[in-house]
């Protein structure tokens, strides 16, 4: 009898589609992807394929940045209700009025939003390349950062520029506490500290360097180090212990948990092939393609 990841596989063949997860995905759907990255990595994948179908195993923000990117694909996620809160915590309204406070204004949201938002924004951004595209950004302009206050403080850190910050935050990441990296750190005192930019600052403080999950994963490769304490979603422990059989990975809390992430199971993607479960992801034209020119921006900007 075929495994679920065998029939998985089979149905994919049949039907052209590809399957795509995010580093914080569980395990076995990590296992059963074509391809596995952060949000950039996955933005470029999904842009690339020649696929009929693709299959987004992330959350909705994904899906729908998948689907903007690519119109005449089928776009599917197996979880409809896998949503993200930080991506909710502003508005298009707000976003509106923030232009209007702030004339003049770049307005750099980051991928972790809704289409809405990226189709009011001019440029957008992941945790991999926020800093490098404020970098080209002209000195004299000024820049609104949304919707993440923690990723955006580090650019602001990084650049030395003066940035509007929206007060919107990732509720795993804002549980890294400093505490608990000096408590891990104490039991694993050879161990480098790997963190997210979405954790706060003083949590980034306490640790070696600050990378993206893709960051995070180029590092740890090319890297001398044995050991390593991962601040940031625990799904990508999975990812970096495939990819170096011969480090110790050590999860910063085993609560740090993003529970939208982990709704999607290996079942529910063989269900969406199957057709008994899963969501056709589709953005209204109007909205895509102005979203689809702040993406295309990022990716102008990242090259």
């Amino acid at each position: 009898m075929a495994s679920i990841a065998e029939k998985i596989r089979s149905l994919a063949r049949q039907q052209n589609a590809v399957i795509l997860a995010h580093t914080y995905q569980p395990a076995d759907v990590q296992d059963v992807a074509d391809y596995v990255g952060d949000s950039y990595g996955l933005s470029i994948e999904a842009s690339r394929t020649p696929a009929d179908i693709i299959v987004f195993c992330g959350v909705m923000f994904m899906a729908e940045t998948a689907a903007i990117l690519n119109p005449k694909k089928r776009v599917l996620i197996p979880e409809p209700g896998a949503g993200c809160p930080m991506a909710d915590m502003i508005t298009a309204d707000e976003l509106s009025r923030l232009k209007v406070q702030y004339p003049g204004h770049i307005v750099v949201c980051y991928v972790n939003s809704t289409a809405d938002i990226k189709a009011l924004s001019d440029i957008c951004c992941t945790s991999s390349n926020a800093l490098r595209i404020v970098q080209k950004i002209p000195a004299d302009r000024g820049v609104i950062f949304v919707p993440d206050k923690h990723l955006g403080g580090w650019v602001q850190e990084k650049t030395g520029r003066s940035m509007v910050l929206w007060d919107g935050f990732c509720p795993t990441h804002a549980r890294i506490t400093p505490d608990l990296i000096t408590a891990v750190r104490a039991q694993h005192p050879e161990a480098t500290v790997l963190i997210h930019p979405e954790a706060p600052k003083a949590s980034r403080d306490l640790a070696d360097h600050v990378f993206s999950t893709g960051g995070m994963c180029d590092f740890v490769k090319k890297d001398g180090n044995r050991e390593y304490i991962i601040a940031t979603e625990t799904g990508i422990i999975h990812t970096l212990s495939k990819q170096n059989p011969g480090k110790r990975f050590y999860a910063v809390s085993e609560h740090a948990l993003c529970p939208n992430m982990k709704k999607i199971s290996i079942e529910l993607v063989a269900e969406t092939l199957e057709g008994a479960a899963g969501q056709v992801v589709a953005v209204p034209e109007e909205i895509a393609a102005k979203a689809r020119r702040s993406l295309s921006k990022m990716i102008e900007m990242s090259s």
